[in-house]
């Protein structure tokens, strides 16, 4: 998607400041030999013994399991799959969404590993397949989903299991699962929840100190997604603020200083987490925004700054891409 490309412009009572922002759409190999007479020995009186006789692959074949030992056997398997999804419901950004997305499919991997080789009681031998096929289908599910994640299609864990569930990834499986009747093999061990796109109101700030001054900052979001800006102070965030899209916000009384100005663009605000949770962007002003006052005998001057988030002509300002894990969340 193209990225917002900001205007930014201040205006002073006796002094005009102005800044805009440009408009851009952004082995070695051989032949194997071998040689030798296998099975062939001097007996007694001169007779050839009997060549030994054993599986056809030269390993043992599995002993069929009890069903009190395939239980055992499900319970281990499935469990660490079990934690891996719990925690990556838990999973609030993408800062280490990818990392727990890896493990995740790691842990399905281990399952399906142990399980291939069993030999599981007769009577459940087919589900007993079918629920390893499922579970090879839900390991390159979640290889996908990292792809999504890297693209920011998906942004937290939670909408990363919401979308896998809409796609019935998630029911095949617990389908499979249900299949061995009387068995424990379900894997999600979560409750997935319905997909959603929540909203704060425009202007709402997330967080503030107090704004004793008399500048202001008007924010205009001519993008057709939310958006979330963060004014930080040198190592400290003033101000959050949410800004709907195709929406406008005057923030009153913003303190002197210089401030380094971010902003998250995306779908579905999670509150708890502070990040949307589908199509999020983050990025930053292209430089810091000065609020100064100035008394005098006569007079009281300050600036007012203007940024726009969305593509201006004639704008010389770039945004400038911020990593996930380097957004004042």
């Amino acid at each position: 998607m193209t990225s917002p490309r900001i205007l930014a412009c201040a205006v002073a009572t006796l002094v005009a400041l102005t800044a805009c922002t440009a408009s851009s759409d952004e082995k070695v190999t051989g032949p194997a030999t071998a040689g030798g007479v296998a099975g062939v020995g001097q007996g007694t009186g001169g007779q050839a013994s009997s060549p030994s006789t054993g599986s056809p692959t030269g390993s043992p074949a599995a002993v069929t399991l009890t069903p009190e030992e395939y239980r055992a056997e499900l319970e281990k398997a499935r469990g660490p799959v079990r934690d891996a999804v719990k925690k990556l419901a838990a999973t609030g950004g993408l800062k280490t969404l990818d990392k727990r997305l890896e493990q995740t499919s790691g842990a399905v991997d281990g399952a399906v590993t142990l399980l291939a080789e069993l030999a599981p009681p007769a009577e459940v031998k087919v589900q007993h397949d079918g629920y390893v096929e499922a579970l090879r289908a839900l390991s390159a599910a979640f290889g996908s989903a990292r792809q999504d994640a890297e693209a920011q299609r998906f942004c937290t864990g939670p909408a990363v299991l919401t979308g896998m569930d809409r796609a019935g990834e998630l029911s095949e499986v617990e389908k499979a699962a249900d299949g061995l009747s009387g068995y424990p093999a379900s894997v999600i061990s979560v409750k997935v929840p319905k997909q959603r796109t929540r909203r704060l109101s425009n202007g709402r700030f997330i967080a503030s100190e107090g704004r004793p001054s008399r500048a202001y900052l008007q924010l205009s979001n001519g993008t057709r997604r939310d958006a979330v800006i963060v004014l930080v102070r040198g190592k400290r965030k003033a101000v959050t603020v949410y800004v709907r899209k195709k929406s406008n916000f005057k923030i009153q009384g913003v303190r002197d200083g210089n401030y380094k100005v971010y902003y998250t663009f995306g779908e579905d605000w999670d509150s708890k987490a502070r990040s949307f949770t589908r199509s999020c962007d983050f990025e930053q002003f292209g430089k810091s925004v000065r609020f100064r006052t100035v008394y005098t005998a006569a007079q009281t001057r300050w600036t007012n700054w203007k940024i726009t988030l969305h593509s201006v002509a004639g704008g010389n300002v770039k945004p400038k891409r911020v990593k996930p894990g380097d957004f004042p969340s």
